[in-house]
């Protein structure tokens, strides 16, 4: 290849692993951006990387969650802030998406590239693409443009405000229960960067509206905006417009509303201040463990409906001395249970309570997390959601630690092997991870026995995902080989590098793979200094 069109190369390599069918090729092609906008260029990357990234019409949303956590660092690659208004076009895009973390994702890098740009950018560039998302056919654009007029919106000049104004409450009437849902959400950030005069007139009537909406999941985000918004206001108007919506809101007919008032009792309190509230503070103090136990203890036992579909833990609220009782203790098992097989639409239930696991064990102990909760926790780490999955996993070492080693090898040592065959990359790469840091926790002894010689099998697996050798056909296995070899250089002794790894690298770098002979010579590179 000529000196001429060697720098064409990268691009078109990136072009043939983005259309591969092989997820995994798609994933780390996206992970090596920033690599291949260095070796492209800045000019390039802005006239030839972007454009393609933004036309990529990819399906998988692994692929395009990285792609949107990606952009969002991507501002030094493009040339800096003069030219990170090129970065939004494929951002936008991915706001568009069906997946709800991939648009998450692309929000919150917009925001991160926005907060960057300059402010004749943001009017000329970053402002226009609120305004077509907020005007989308699909709801999911519109969905994604609530998080962004907080952005948008201080360096807009005043016409360009009334109407960024008149776009957001039009949002928070939309058909679409979604996009009120999130236009409750962001409504704090937005009313944070409004005029005084506005946000008392304005915002407030936007706010009085969603209160009054006929979804209860639109009521129960705009208390958490009655909190925002009452530490936006002076005193006197925060008690004219907000404490009157909080005592409605906890008569609210829908009982997620009135719990979502329970749990935000401590912000609403600060938000309407010492007065109205009689200097309260937080729930936890207001009742003590007695109350606690003579007027909700009883109604918790007949209500696992509702324990069924509570996404906090308000238990871990309440005090060391009511939750040793035995009966308290089977009550918190049983509500870890139902909330662990809640099968609901979305996985965050399930998600919150794994978040605790380690507080639950300080306040349960060990003994009935492992015999009433570690069933669930089995349960949930093969969940169809991946998101649950993966936060099961981040949390195995923290038992492992405390069930002990006889234990963890009985109950869940299957498991951790079994996570490295899973379909989802994440999943795979937090599972070698896992077993990198139960091999620090266990010891070296334990991973010779017990884990080593389960991943040398898998190196002769049908699944090419399992595979890990230098002679493999796949070729993005053999570069993932040539890293890993690179790893070891600096951890073995030199006779084992001169006798095994540097011929296997020698071997790979003559690959006919270009990602293959790159990693190859990477490696020898490093061997040599």
């Amino acid at each position: 290849m000529s000196m001429v069109e060697e720098p064409l190369y990268p691009i078109a390599v990136l072009i043939d692993e983005l259309k591969n069918d092989d997820i995994q090729l798609r994933l780390n092609s996206i992970r090596r951006l920033s690599t291949i906008a260095r070796a492209l260029g800045e000019e390039r990357t802005r006239k030839e990387l972007i454009p393609f990234l933004s036309e990529n019409n990819d399906d998988d949303d692994e692929v395009l969650l990285a792609m949107a956590e990606e952009l969002g660092v991507f501002i030094p690659y493009v040339g800096g802030v003069e030219h990170a208004r090129v970065l939004l076009s494929p951002l936008e895009t991915l706001c568009t998406v069906e997946e709800t973390c991939v648009r998450d994702k692309a929000v919150d890098s917009l925001c991160r590239v926005g907060s960057q740009m300059r402010e004749n950018d943001l009017v000329d560039s970053f402002v226009p693409l609120v305004k077509r998302l907020a005007a989308g056919e699909w709801f999911t654009a519109r969905v994604s443009s609530c998080g962004l007029f907080h952005i948008s919106y201080p360096s807009a000049p005043e016409m360009l405000k009334t109407e960024l104004r008149s776009i957001y409450s039009q949002l928070c009437q939309d058909d679409m229960p979604m996009v009120r849902r999130s236009a409750a959400s962001n409504l704090g950030k937005f009313a944070a960067t409004v005029e005084y005069a506005h946000l008392k007139s304005e915002i407030m009537q936007i706010f009085d509206n969603l209160t009054q909406d006929d979804q209860d999941t639109v009521r129960l985000l705009a208390v958490e905006g009655c909190a925002a918004l009452g530490k936006l206001l002076e005193p006197q108007d925060c008690i004219g417009h907000i404490l009157p919506v909080i005592v409605s809101f906890s008569q609210d007919k829908s009982w997620r509303v009135r719990y979502m008032v329970a749990n935000q009792l401590y912000e609403l309190c600060e938000a309407v201040g010492p007065e109205p509230t009689r200097k309260v503070t937080k729930f936890s103090r207001i009742l003590s463990p007695e109350l606690v136990s003579q007027h909700i203890l009883h109604v918790l036992r007949n209500c696992h409906q509702i324990l069924r579909n509570m996404s906090a833990l308000l238990w871990l609220q309440l005090s060391w001395e009511w939750l040793l009782s035995l009966e308290r203790m089977q009550l918190l098992s049983s509500f870890f249970n139902i909330s662990f097989s809640f099968e609901g639409e979305f996985p965050d239930v399930r998600l919150n309570v794994i978040s605790k696991l380690d507080q639950v064990n300080q306040v349960i102990g060990i003994d009935l997390l492992s015999q009433s909760l570690l069933p669930a926790i089995v349960e949930l780490a093969e969940d169809r959601h991946w998101r649950v999955r993966l936060a099961i996993i981040e949390y195995i070492p923290l038992l492992a630690s405390q069930l002990g080693v006889g234990f963890f090898d009985d109950k869940l040592g299957a498991l951790c092997m079994q996570w490295l065959q899973d379909k989802v990359y994440s999943i795979r790469d937090a599972a070698a991870n896992n077993l990198k840091r139960l091999a620090e926790e266990f010891g070296r002894d334990w991973a010779m026995e017990h884990i080593i010689p389960q991943v040398l099998d898998m190196a002769t697996t049908s699944h090419y995902l399992c595979r890990n050798a230098s002679k493999d056909r796949v070729a993005n296995i053999k570069f993932n080989v040539a890293k890993v070899l690179q790893s070891f250089v600096s951890i073995v002794d030199k006779s084992v590098v001169e006798a095994t790894i540097r011929p296997c690298l020698v071997e790979l770098s003559e690959d006919p793979d270009v990602d293959v002979r790159y990693f190859a010579t990477q490696g020898l590179q490093s061997i040599n200094h």
